[in-house]
């Protein structure tokens, strides 16, 4: 273990934290904002000195990252920022719980979107409330692929950051240098972004919440300004978001290839027309199903493809409480909570591509059973599929289904009913935000007690970060020298 190596890396990343804390600072300096004027530039202080000490305590001697290296500097960066962006939230007198700070950080940074807050107006800080939104920016792609992208220094080998961080079963080089590949990642993030920024602020939204509902859409998370999210917004914005939120769950290496104009091999994605099929169908049938609960087919389809589009790509925004809806139709959304967007977007669930990937391993076993001597190939967009990635993917939904259901299991001393407690369990696993019932679209978290919210944000940090860094993370052996 290259413990300088992880140490230096973490110095560097609160280096960056403090610059990014001056976007918000600038925020609450121009609205006037003093007791988070105070709280930002104190944070960034403390961020900035941190970063400092640690980079010349612990200047490696050689910069090699390994796997190893790799898990712990993503758990590590991540706890980081779980802490140190609670920070403003606390000092400025927003939140006043620790717990409840954390786990807002934690669902901002890991784009979940859940919240302890009922009502968000009671935050009056529109500072505050711009780097709740920004988190969801950061995290989104992942702050130490922005690492990779500015510093060479921490680049060496670093494609073991690279996947450990970056939501997927699969993470490989859009081009040969590591570095280059996170400059593509974010230079794609950024143009979408703005894109949304200016379509937005073409609508009835000011520029300001265009740039946080569009800092929510791309990071797919969901926070909002508004207590009822984003339902007394135009139809017009609620559209725009809706096209956002699916773009956003869609692989960022297919963008890539419309950058080079490989128009053919983009629309030959079995990925992309799997997320297609199964947002056409949950639309069509949610749509049939809540006919009757709108005024107008347009409203009806509105609030459905938005609905869908939300949870699909686990952002968490809603324009109405679907909550309301019929079982089937809400049935169809917890089905949806656990599938997620693409692998290589900035969306949360299990994953298309691992659906995918163990429907065809379903077919291939069924198709050895009735021909034995049969040998079959894992085949993935046209090409086989290397076994150590077919059985890699099996190994994470049995870690998947028993991390759930301890989660589930250990949120249950709560005195909510089962839908509640494993729609909120299933919700923070996946990064999607709002669950069933009590904690559905019109509700929080914040009824949970100090104990679940702890168990909740570590969920959400298993979720972002694909559960194996945050175990080997307590792992004896990981923090090894040899």
């Amino acid at each position: 273990m290259n413990r300088r190596m992880v140490f230096y890396t973490i110095g560097k990343l609160a280096q960056i934290t403090s610059v990014l804390l001056l976007l918000p600072l600038l925020v609450s300096i121009i609205y006037k904002e003093q007791n988070a004027v105070i709280a930002f530039l104190i944070t960034a202080a403390v961020s900035l000195g941190l970063g400092f000490l640690a980079t010349l305590l612990f200047k490696p001697s050689n910069s090699l990252i390994f796997a190893k290296e790799g898990f712990a500097i993503v758990a590590l960066s991540w706890l980081y920022l779980s802490f140190i962006g609670s920070l403003p939230f606390l000092l400025s007198g927003e939140i006043k719980s620790v717990i409840d700070a954390v786990f807002e950080t934690i669902s901002g940074f890991t784009t979940t979107g859940a919240s302890i807050i009922p009502d968000v107006t009671a935050i009056t800080s529109k500072g505050i409330l711009f780097w709740r939104s920004f988190t969801h920016w950061i995290g989104g792609m992942g702050v130490l692929v922005f690492v990779i992208a500015i510093l060479p220094s921490v680049s060496d080998r670093s494609i073991h950051i690279l996947r450990a961080e970056v939501p997927g079963p699969v993470v490989g080089k859009l081009v040969p240098k590591i570095t280059e590949t996170a400059k593509i990642l974010y230079l794609i993030y950024i143009v979408l972004t703005t894109l949304e920024i200016l379509l937005l602020s073409l609508g009835d939204m000011s520029l300001y919440e265009s740039i946080v509902h569009s800092f929510g859409t791309a990071g797919t998370g969901g926070f909002g300004i508004k207590a009822d999210s984003i339902a007394s917004y135009s139809a017009y914005s609620q559209w725009v978001i809706t096209a956002f939120m699916l773009i956003f769950s869609i692989n960022f290496n297919l963008f890539y290839l419309l950058l080079l104009r490989n128009f053919k091999q983009t629309l030959k994605s079995e990925e992309l027309w799997t997320l297609i099929g199964i947002v056409v169908v949950a639309f069509t049938l949610i749509c049939i199903n809540t006919f009757n609960g709108f005024a107008n087919f347009e409203e009806t389809a509105r609030n459905s493809a938005f609905t869908v589009a939300s949870i699909v790509s686990t952002t968490g925004y809603a324009t109405t409480d679907f909550n309301l809806w019929p079982v089937f139709s809400k049935s169809i959304i917890l089905c949806l909570m656990f599938i997620g967007g693409c692998a290589g977007s900035t969306a949360g669930g299990f994953k298309i591509t691992r659906v995918m990937l163990i429907f065809k391993c379903l077919k291939r076993e069924f198709k050895k059973l009735l021909h034995p001597r049969t040998v079959a190939t894992v085949r993935f967009e046209k090409s086989p599929v290397e076994e150590s990635v077919v059985q890699g993917t099996c190994v994470y939904l049995a870690v998947y289904i028993v991390c759930l259901f301890a989660i589930f299991l250990l949120i249950s001393f709560e005195p909510f009913g089962i839908e509640t407690n494993f729609s909120a369990a299933v919700s923070c696993f996946n990064n999607v935000g709002p669950g069933l019932a009590e904690v559905g679209p019109a509700g929080s978290y914040a009824a949970y007690t100090g104990f679940s919210k702890i168990i909740l944000s570590f969920a959400m940090l298993m979720g972002r970060l694909e559960i194996f860094p945050v175990l080997l993370f307590f792992s004896p052996s990981i923090w090894r020298k040899k």
